[in-house]
């Protein structure tokens, strides 16, 4: 079969797949295999305007149907997704790579969220004043924004949308989500479920694509909203284009997140985490642990428990259960094995090099296993870049102090984490590091949906972070209505001077 005779990933716009607007496709590949198993379509401008308009005639009809219907139509869809997550999860492996059972976390993880906006009208109520002045009262409500765009990135399929939609629509909004064009297949299935939950056509609509969708949700004067999560250049790009065509943006960025380990610290814990946090989904991770700041004396013993575990992983098909599976396309992965040869060269003693791997599916997969990198100097692009790949890094550092200047002088400010049994440390820990999501002996930091996730510096444009309480402000606007029903014999007059509250 040649790539030309590949199933097509549908677009789906107004309810109903299409599989022929444009005539241009991209390859998608199964990492474990290397090898193409379908095409997705690539948006024209004209593509992205259906979409966008689908979802702008269905917004007056969806923001007016009642809280009852759109939470009954949510929890539908909650229910749904819990009976069939297992589907998806093979959806997300045959096209991301990552193990079964890594899907089916960051689909739990998605889940969540439905299950916070389930709780929508508790969240978007008003506030009442009585008498405010004699005889007027003030009351404010939530409205929903209109057509929002999603553009989700390719480590979550699942997960990164649901992030998004679920408060987005709960209230009230429309929505055009663009997903990776290297693993489309998931947004499409989400919207299938949507329409069998009982969504009405228009309300979720998937346009895939590459810079021309993105820029034209950006520009579209009929798009209300975006919501990115990506690289940090590629969020800046989001963040100012689409600020300057006078959209609410929330960009969320990249990161080289820290783990500083005390001397005090459960070592054989340390180790177990660094594992987890720097290898599970092959790294590709915003919130991955890439750099273990080690405290004098503890790093030669911690680098040996790290290597030792290391051994014992296996890599392969996410298929057949192995620890850690491929990155997502060869140019990637290549990318991220080009890092062991930078730090390398620029001093660092390579631990466990991945590139050496042995795994457990075809030779074509897109394949680099653990990496492990030791004295690894800041000054390296392996250090102050982010590789989003499997390469951990140690580096060495005399104090507390020294390790907590290093990451508040990164430009990054996602996610942290300090490992120690001395909770005076910890404690100083979050009140002085630069970071937005901080663990205490938790490596991935990522705050349960009734929290808000995002992070600081060059990993967050815009000032709402994604999920949680944020999220309901975001996707919402507020009227402040001020009202006196007047008695004509008692109306006041004619009264120049500044309104007073008496």
């Amino acid at each position: 079969m040649t790539t030309t005779d590949l199933p097509v990933v549908p677009h789906w716009i107004d309810g109903a797949p299409l599989e022929t607007a444009g005539s241009r496709t991209a390859p998608v590949y199964n990492p474990a295999l290397g090898t193409a198993t379908k095409n997705v379509g690539l948006a024209d401008a004209a593509t992205v305007d259906d979409a966008v308009r689908a979802a702008a005639s269905a917004f007056a009809p969806w923001r007016d149907t009642s809280i009852a219907r759109r939470q009954a139509i949510v929890f539908r869809f909650r229910e749904l997704l819990n009976e069939r997550k297992g589907e998806l999860a093979e959806i997300i492996t045959s096209e991301h790579g990552k193990v079964l059972s890594d899907a089916a976390g960051e689909i739990q993880r998605g889940l969540e969220v439905v299950e916070l906006a389930t709780g929508f009208p508790h969240l978007v109520k008003g506030e009442y004043s009585e008498n405010v002045s004699t005889g007027v009262d003030v009351y404010s409500f939530k409205q929903p924004l209109g057509v929002v765009g999603i553009i989700s990135p390719f480590n979550f399929p699942a997960m990164v949308p649901l992030w998004f939609f679920p408060v987005a629509i709960a209230v009230g909004n429309t929505v055009v989500l663009k997903p990776s064009e290297k693993d489309p297949s998931a947004a499409v299935w989400m919207a299938e479920l949507w329409k069998e939950a009982g969504l009405p056509d228009g309300v979720f609509n998937v346009v895939h694509g590459d810079k021309t969708a993105v820029d034209g949700l950006l520009t579209h004067p009929d798009v209300a909203s975006i919501s990115f999560v990506g690289s940090t250049p590629i969020a800046q790009y989001i963040y100012e284009t689409a600020a300057r065509h006078g959209k609410r943006v929330q960009a969320l960025g990249g990161a080289k997140n820290h783990m500083l380990v005390l001397p005090d610290a459960d070592l054989d814990l340390v180790a177990d985490q660094a594992i987890n946090a720097g290898f599970g989904s092959a790294g590709e991770r915003c919130m991955a642990v890439s750099v273990v700041l080690a405290v004098d004396p503890v790093a030669d013993e911690l680098v040996a428990k790290v290597r030792e575990r290391i051994a014992n992983l296996r890599v392969g098909d996410g298929t057949r259960d192995p620890d850690m599976g491929p990155l997502v396309t060869r140019e990637h992965r290549d990318k991220v094995a080009s890092y062991i040869d930078v730090a390398a060269t620029d001093g660092a003693k390579v631990v466990v090099d991945g590139r050496d791997v042995a795994p457990d599916g075809a030779p074509d997969g897109f394949w680099l296993g653990p990496t492990l990198l030791d004295h690894v100097p800041t000054t390296s692009r392996a250090y102050t870049e982010e590789i989003f790949g499997p390469v951990l890094s140690v580096v060495r550092v005399s104090s507390f102090d020294e390790g907590v200047e290093l990451i508040n002088s990164g430009e990054f400010g996602n996610g942290t984490a300090i490992f120690t049994n001395d909770g005076g440390a910890a404690r100083r820990f979050q009140n002085e590091v630069e970071v937005g999501m901080i663990g205490i002996n938790v490596p991935i930091p990522v705050p349960v949906a009734y929290y808000s996730f995002g992070g600081w510096k060059h990993s967050l444009f815009g000032d709402a972070k994604a999920y949680g309480p944020q999220a309901f402000d975001f996707f919402t606007r507020q009227k402040a209505v001020t009202s006196r029903w007047l008695d004509p014999a008692t109306h006041g007059g004619i009264n120049l001077g500044f309104p007073r509250n008496d």
